[in-house]
């Protein structure tokens, strides 16, 4: 519940927000803060691994209908994507440049593999919505899951004055390629 309470106000703040503040928007007094996490350096960490957690994106992605044909539930799953990343860059960001560093406080570092454990659940969640369209596509669907996850991951930076591509956008070049039409001049 705190943790819940203080992602949107250290997505905004960073490292600055209060612990004060943070128990107020989670409804409970500073003192019960303390309580629960040794410091402020504890419950941003917290915050951070909250934040990177894919269990949510994995728990949307798995909530898409196997029945729906395969470019809606791609686009689903591109809307998912996009929102888990979001979240993650924002909290992340924010206090990257307020100056914290996760596990700072403790020398806790993320566990071996937990980015590749997670990258590859994402990836077969992935893959497992693309599966029912097997027998119609070029590719295994995992490989197919690792372009469409790749093409999600390069974005834009935030400096440039690109238009970033719609997940339907998206989608479409992933299934039907950038040409107009079959034997359209390359």
């Amino acid at each position: 519940m705190i943790v819940a309470a203080a992602l949107p106000l250290v997505a905004e703040h960073g490292a600055a927000v209060t612990t004060g503040r943070i128990a107020r928007a989670a409804g409970i007094g500073e003192g019960t803060v303390f309580r629960v996490f040794a410091d402020k350096d504890e419950l941003l960490d917290a915050c951070t691994a909250e934040a990177t957690n894919p269990e949510h994106v994995l728990r949307e992605l798995a909530s898409i209908p196997l029945e729906d044909p395969l470019a809606a539930r791609l686009v689903q799953a591109a809307e998912a994507m996009r929102a888990h990343l979001e979240r993650m860059g924002a909290v992340t960001g924010a206090l990257y440049a307020s100056g914290h560093r996760r596990g700072r406080a403790s020398g806790d570092r993320p566990a071996p593999g937990s980015r590749e454990a997670s990258m590859k659940a994402t990836r077969e969640a992935v893959a497992e919505l693309i599966e029912p369209d097997r027998a119609a596509l070029r590719l295994e669907p995992e490989k197919i899951a690792s372009i469409f996850l790749g093409m999600l991951f390069t974005r834009p930076g935030p400096a440039s004055h690109e238009a970033e591509p719609s997940p339907e956008e998206l989608v479409d070049v992933l299934l039907y390629g950038a040409l107009a039409g079959p034997g359209s001049a390359a």
